[in-house]
């Protein structure tokens, strides 16, 4: 490990192409423990790829990310158990209940299951979903089902949670709430969060903002200085200045 503490995530020239697309062009940044970093970029920015690379689905063309101090390349073992993700499309059983999907995933990390039944039960209570833990998911609300995806996600105790575009498809009133709760579970557990989204209401929630645009980082730093680039009075305004070109096409 690079240091006692390190970030949650650190990266470093990440870089990633599909025949002579560049889907990720030498990407650096980092987030620190109870750090909330909004990934902001139009669709096609690179940020699912770049999440892909980060959750071990793709190998990095070049350049380094480590977990926890654990490098992905080199010790993916350490490295992924250190970390969760919640994906865009939804990966619940949906002929299971709520309880058995959460169960299913400690089995996946060997919790023993006297540890899984209080770590259920914890995160079953944290969202509100204590009373519909025999419910099959199919019964479910979008919103409600992605509650349960970050319940389950939280199950291994994660140092860094990466969300990726994971409010797609549900009502306002449920992203406000996720929104809400992934940014206060980010304080009360000093975890890293990344949130991947080409929402701009989003990212006004967020510590720092990342903005991608064509696979490279144009702009980091707070929401303020995002406003204040070149004197806008929003950040909707900065955002499509930094990626006017992606919006016209």
């Amino acid at each position: 490990m690079s240091s006692l503490f390190p970030d949650p995530l650190i990266i470093s020239e990440l870089r990633k192409s599909f025949g002579e697309r560049h889907a990720v062009n030498g990407v650096t940044f980092s987030v620190g423990a109870g750090e909330f970093v909004a990934l902001l970029g139009p669709n096609g920015a690179g940020k699912s790829t770049l999440f892909q690379m980060l959750s071990g689905l793709f190998v990095p063309d070049s350049g380094t990310a480590s977990v926890a101090g654990f490098d992905i390349g080199k010790e993916p073992i350490a490295a992924l158990a250190r970390l969760a993700i919640v994906f865009q499309q939804p990966a619940l059983d949906l002929d299971l209940t709520v309880e058995a999907n959460l169960r299913f995933q400690t089995d996946m990390h060997g919790i023993a299951r006297s540890e899984a039944k209080q770590r259920i039960a914890h995160w079953l209570e944290r969202f509100g979903l204590s009373e519909r833990a025999a419910e099959p998911c199919r019964q479910l609300s979008g919103g409600t089902r992605r509650k349960v995806e970050l319940a389950r996600a939280l199950l291994s105790q994660p140092q860094l949670l990466l969300m990726d575009e994971a409010t797609v498809g549900i009502d306002p009133a449920s992203r406000n709430t996720i929104l809400s709760d992934v940014k206060a579970l980010c304080r009360e557990q000093a975890m890293g969060v990344l949130w991947a989204t080409h929402l701009v209401d989003e990212a006004e929630a967020a510590d720092r903002i990342i903005v991608m645009a064509e696979g490279s980082v144009r702009f980091a730093g707070t929401p303020k200085e995002l406003i204040k680039l070149d004197g806008h009075k929003t950040l909707t305004e900065a955002f499509l200045h930094l990626t006017r070109k992606e919006a016209r096409a």
